[in-house]
């Protein structure tokens, strides 16, 4: 009897832990109609950014800004911004040419 209270006590505990998880996925999973595509290439020295919802596709660069140029935000700063509109919703496609190092969105929390 205690073998089967070892093997069904962590398949109990286990079942409780991923309801939670699957529920959550299963909502993320909600198709959205999303006003702008921006896609978003890393590479090795600075990124690419496509925005693919127009009539034209609009591309840029975006490199580290010079260092007699340099503002409060030191090694952050950059000559092109990224520009996006507030309360829409957006799909960002995220990939690389070369290597990631590190890509950071402060104010949304993403890494």
């Amino acid at each position: 009897t205690i073998e089967i209270i070892w093997t069904i006590l962590p398949a109990i505990t286990l079942i409780f832990i991923a309801l939670p998880s699957l529920r959550l996925l299963y909502l993320l999973d909600e198709s959205m109609n999303p006003l702008i595509t921006m896609k978003t290439i890393g590479h090795q020295w600075y990124w690419s950014y496509e925005y693919m919802d127009f009539k034209n596709i609009i591309e840029f660069d975006s490199y580290m800004s010079a260092l007699d140029n340099i503002s409060s935000f030191r090694l952050l700063d950059v000559d092109n911004r990224t520009i996006l509109p507030m309360n829409t919703q957006i799909r960002t496609l995220v990939t690389a040419a070369d290597v990631i190092h590190s890509w950071t969105i402060s104010a949304l929390g993403v890494k």
